[in-house]
């Protein structure tokens, strides 16, 4: 049955990734209709109520429910989103948006970020419904629009006006369930909180004028390079969050290595002492942390070669550790860019605090159990991701929300890390199978 499963997850994927759900911020964009309408097509035939929310045109979001027999007991939801975000297809060696089977791996943009997911939820959530599945209480399946740039369409817009359609009191979506440490005895990362993100756009403004008198020009392009170069320079002082120690104990490293990172006198220099990236996700672990990602004229369509721009905007991506909020995050401006800060207009984008759940929880130990089924030596380990997901949302609403999942023990998670946003996205057929199961085992071991 497991074979038959994975089978049904795989050409669900494959469809999902072929609809090319992009979300590139703006609301026109997204069209996660187009697999909303495929995931009620593939659930309906279970006769289960479906709603389908729509508050942008084209971005909809679809829920399912399956009663609970106990209107008192705990509801489980198995959220997923429908979003990807755009490709460079030309850094692709097959077509991004083909959804090809290829030596055991499903390729294609979205295909751990998290079309994976939610295909296999999809799946067993209609497979526990056909075959009269009776949870204690309520089991939902929430395909979400609008996870890729923040949640406005989707998550947020629901929580803000549909709360009761999608109120559970445990929630599972991405993303944990890849294998670390010796193989005889693994440690499966299961995601309980995550960073916040305090998204902001830096304007700068200059005085506009003809490129070719450019002699002591207020070029705004020009002062926004500084500030960019200057937020590039920056390194914040590194904190250890709670779950930190842990993390660190995951990694199989040296003793000498395991004191350097837990050292707040010694990381940094570690890390700049690893080859390449090869420290990046662990600097983000415990640095708040400032990327420069566009850069657009502002109040105009784009920059002319002869025309000297009056107004920059430089949107930059702030990911807050744990404790932090917008007066922390304004002071890291100050301090990185020191004189320039007044050179510039800050607009809040987004100001999520970082969020965490407790672990122990009926959900945690269902999880457990379910995981050792296939692995009996496992060690579900709790992690605190980098990114941001809609759990931040479900954790304000007081649910707790756990990235889960369940990936082959072939799957190296530095490779895994890569294919989030990158290239060559693609996710292996028997993580498929191992994760769809995950599912079932949970939602019959909390709700059963």
């Amino acid at each position: 049955m497991s074979e038959q499963l994975a089978g049904q997850t795989v050409e669900l994927l494959q469809t999902l990734i072929r609809n090319r759900c992009v979300n590139d911020g703006t609301a026109e964009s997204g069209h996660e209709v187009r697999n909303a309408d495929v995931l009620r097509q593939f659930l309906g035939s279970t006769g289960l109520d479906m709603q389908q929310y729509e508050p942008t045109p084209g971005r909809a979001s679809l829920v399912a429910r399956i009663e609970g027999t106990d209107p008192t007991a705990p509801k489980l939801c198995l959220m997923g989103h429908t979003d990807v975000v755009p490709v460079n297809e030309s850094g692709w060696t097959h077509d991004p948006f083909g959804g090809e089977l290829i030596d055991g791996e499903v390729w294609g943009r979205g295909a751990v970020d998290m079309l994976n997911l939610t295909a296999s939820m999809a799946v067993a959530f209609r497979h526990l419904a056909s075959t009269g599945f009776r949870p204690k209480g309520d089991l939902i399946y929430f395909a979400v629009a609008d996870e890729e740039s923040g949640s406005a369409h989707g998550m947020q817009w629901m929580a803000d006006h549909e709360r009761d359609a999608i109120w559970a009191d445990y929630v599972l979506t991405e993303n944990g369930g890849l294998h670390s440490g010796p193989r005889d005895e693994p440690f499966v990362g299961i995601n309980v909180g995550e960073k916040g993100v305090a998204w902001r756009t830096l304007r700068v403004k200059g005085t506009p004028g003809h490129g070719s008198t450019p002699f002591k020009a207020d070029n705004a392009l020009m002062t926004a390079a500084a500030v960019m170069q200057r937020i590039g320079e920056y390194r914040p002082s590194p904190r250890f969050h709670e779950l930190w120690r842990t993390q660190v104990s995951t990694l199989g490293l040296s003793p000498e290595a395991e004191r350097d990172l837990l050292d707040a006198e010694r990381i940094d220099a570690f890390l700049d002492g690893l080859p390449g990236r090869t420290g990046a996700h662990l600097h983000a672990c415990t640095h708040t942390t400032f990327s420069c990602n566009t850069l657009a004229t502002a109040g105009t369509d784009r920059m002319k070669h002869n025309v000297i721009p009056d107004a920059i905007d430089i949107g930059v991506d702030v990911r807050t550790l744990p404790g932090e909020g917008a007066d922390d995050v304004d002071a890291h401006l100050r301090a990185a860019l020191g004189d320039l800060y007044d050179r510039v207009e800050v607009e809040v984008v987004m100001n999520d605090p970082a969020s965490m759940s407790r672990i122990d929880t009926p959900l945690w130990d269902a999880l457990s159990r379910s995981i050792a089924k296939p692995f009996p030596t496992a060690r579900p380990t709790p992690q605190l991701i980098v990114g941001f997901t809609d759990s931040r949302v479900y954790r304000q609403m007081g649910a707790v929300s756990y990235g889960a999942g369940l990936f082959s023990p072939d799957l190296d998670p530095t490779e895994y890390g890569k294919r989030f946003h990158g290239h060559d996205e693609r996710i292996d057929v028997e993580s498929l199978r191992l994760t769809t199961q995950l599912w079932l085992d949970v939602a019959r071991d909390l709700l059963g």
